[in-house]
């Protein structure tokens, strides 16, 4: 390709974008809606996202704090919001913040499909939101039960399905560690990763399918 040839596909592509979106997918994104909420909160009059960056660059802290109000984040943001701002690396961001990963994914858990899975077993299963928070709330109860509280480490060696992430967001919620493998791992390999954790509960599976053959873990 010849010099020539370069500056001119550079110019066409400058010149033409691939896409645009419409004026009427513009109002309507959230980022849209974000720039109204900010004018309206601190008495601004933002025109543009590029208007919106240079703001949030010159306000750091009312940015953040106003964000993570408007996005509904479940949690605490506490009293400071930036820490050491000038430095990079060094610079903290809500230092007193308090909050649970669980709380904000099943906080936004829709009334529909929340989880579709396909399993290679051919098993289709769907949960809605309010089923994966009653899976959720079962399984918690039963790590409670079993001495499971803050600190603790739940260990998973499951194949991706709904029960794992269950499981996951259940010792999310209860201040606890989770650390999982698949089960295609052999027998030492999950030792030496479990072994360093000392996790107070293990789930796992009694097989798994794999190239459309069962394969038994118990042993």
């Amino acid at each position: 390709m010849t010099p020539d040839t370069m500056n001119a596909m550079n110019t066409m592509n400058a010149a033409a974008p691939l896409w645009q979106p419409s004026p009427e997918r513009i109002a309507a994104a959230a980022l849209t809606g974000f720039r109204a909420a900010v004018n309206a909160r601190f008495a601004l009059a933002l025109a543009d996202y590029e208007e919106l960056w240079a703001w949030s660059v010159a306000r750091k802290e009312d940015f953040w704090r106003f964000l993570w109000e408007w996005a509904g984040v479940a949690g605490e943001p506490g009293e400071r919001v930036l820490v050491d701002g000038d430095r990079m690396p060094g610079a903290r961001w809500f230092p007193d913040a308090r909050l649970n990963y669980a709380e904000t994914v099943l906080a936004g858990a829709p009334a529909g499909d929340a989880v579709v899975f396909r399993g290679e077993d051919k098993v289709r299963r769907r949960w809605s939101g309010a089923e994966l928070k009653a899976e959720v709330s079962r399984l918690q109860q039963a790590l409670k039960a079993a001495g499971v509280g803050v600190g603790d480490r739940v260990a998973a060696y499951m194949p991706n399905m709904p029960e794992t992430l269950a499981a996951m967001l259940a010792t999310a919620g209860l201040g606890a560690t989770w650390s999982s493998c698949s089960p295609d791992f052999g027998a030492q390999g999950v030792v030496d990763r479990f072994g360093q954790i000392e996790p107070k509960v293990l789930f796992f599976p009694d097989a798994y399918w794999y190239n459309g053959k069962a394969h038994d873990v118990r042993a």
